[in-house]
């Protein structure tokens, strides 16, 4: 891990950049709305692939979350090490060594996996009966992302037949997301999507009820959906993750009721480096430090400037008619364009409150690719 970039009591600019920063007071409202807007309609089980950090999923956890899921073995060995003890992996694991590490992990928690063919059941099988643990598996049904996914129907009964009849290995339910619903910009269109998905799980559960196999949870459901999954009723367990930080690329959808609007609570910290004229400032928080595949950063509360292109360590601020770039030396706060890769790139939260540095959390996850 890199040195950290502040130390607690310091102010916010005096701290070195680039640097990754959690404003407090919004990551805590962001945790209230969340819960508020469900009401105990459902269960909620975090996504951790966001953050990547076991303390965040600990306060997750404390304000109402079952669990936190993640997408790869070392998140979920990072957050149970943290001190999370319900983990779903949202993801097909595969490699004999991967399978020996998620089977081992679940003698110290539960640990939830996904599926969606018969030949990763069986090796399921072998490596939780090796271990000596239970895993909770759940069938990955198709819902229109086209990705990974067993097709609705038939060929899903048969799947969760193949995992039920697997002694170390327990039918937890269906995973049903729609990972492209969510950055779809209108309302409507987004709700539409997800009404196609709940007819597919409906259908696929009372097939499921007809065979005798018990489907004891429907899991899914991101932050640019999650109220539409709640109020068709389908789901019993939502899984929101960027909800906590929320990108600039999810602030260009169109928000409107079910759905409640999150704050920005996630920032890059960067400083201007170089100042060619009026209209061009150079940041030191090039591709290196935000991820730019949804899109430039926005710039924070700096009306008429914007970030408009980046090279490995450097980033372009350029002012609109009318307006200034920054001082040679003066900090700016960046909106990610993509929270969940840009927060990969740090091994530390700077936690902020009142433009003081509160608390440093370690991104343990950071990197974990497998």
């Amino acid at each position: 891990m890199q040195q950290a970039p502040a130390v607690v009591g310091m102010r916010l600019e005096d701290v070195d950049t680039p640097a990754l920063v959690v404003d407090l007071d919004a990551f805590e409202s962001n945790l209230r709305r969340l819960n508020e807007s469900v009401a105990g309609r459902v269960r909620v089980r975090a996504h951790a692939k966001t953050h990547k950090c076991p303390e965040i999923a600990l306060r997750q956890i404390a304000a109402g979350a079952v669990g936190v899921c993640c997408q790869k073995v070392g998140e979920a060995e990072a957050m149970v090490e943290g001190g999370v003890r319900d983990v779903l992996v949202t993801n097909e694991i595969i490699g004999a060594r991967k399978l020996e590490r998620l089977a081992t992990l679940a003698r110290r928690a539960r640990i939830g996996v996904c599926v969606d063919q018969a030949a990763n059941v069986r090796e399921l099988e072998a490596a939780a009966a090796k271990a000596g643990a239970t895993l909770e598996v759940y069938l990955e049904l198709e819902v229109g992302m086209r990705r990974c996914g067993v097709a609705p129907g038939a060929p899903a009964v048969a799947l969760a037949r193949t995992i039920a009849a697997s002694p170390h290995l327990r039918f937890a339910g269906m995973h049903a997301y729609h990972g492209r619903a969510q950055h779809i910009r209108s309302h409507e269109e987004r709700r539409a999507v997800i009404a196609n998905a709940a007819a597919a799980v409906r259908t696929t559960r009372a097939m499921l009820d007809e065979a005798g196999v018990a489907c004891p949870i429907v899991t899914g459901a991101g932050s640019g959906t999650f109220m539409f999954e709640v109020e068709l009723g389908a789901w019993d367990e939502i899984q929101p993750g960027s909800y906590v930080f929320m990108d600039w690329d999810y602030a260009r959808n169109e928000w409107a009721p079910p759905l409640p609007r999150f704050d920005h609570s996630l920032f890059v910290l960067a400083t201007v480096q170089s100042r060619p004229d009026d209209r061009i400032a150079i940041v030191d928080a090039g591709l290196k430090a935000s991820s730019v595949d949804s899109g430039m950063p926005g710039v924070w509360e700096r009306p008429g400037l914007a970030y408009t292109h980046a090279s490995d360590e450097h980033g372009w601020l350029e002012a609109g008619p009318g307006s200034k770039v920054p001082a040679l030396g003066e900090k700016v706060l960046l909106v990610p364009g993509h929270c969940d890769p840009t927060v990969n790139l740090y091994d530390w939260y700077v936690c902020v409150r009142g433009g003081a540095v509160e608390a440093l959390w370690p991104i343990t996850a950071r990197g974990a690719l497998a």
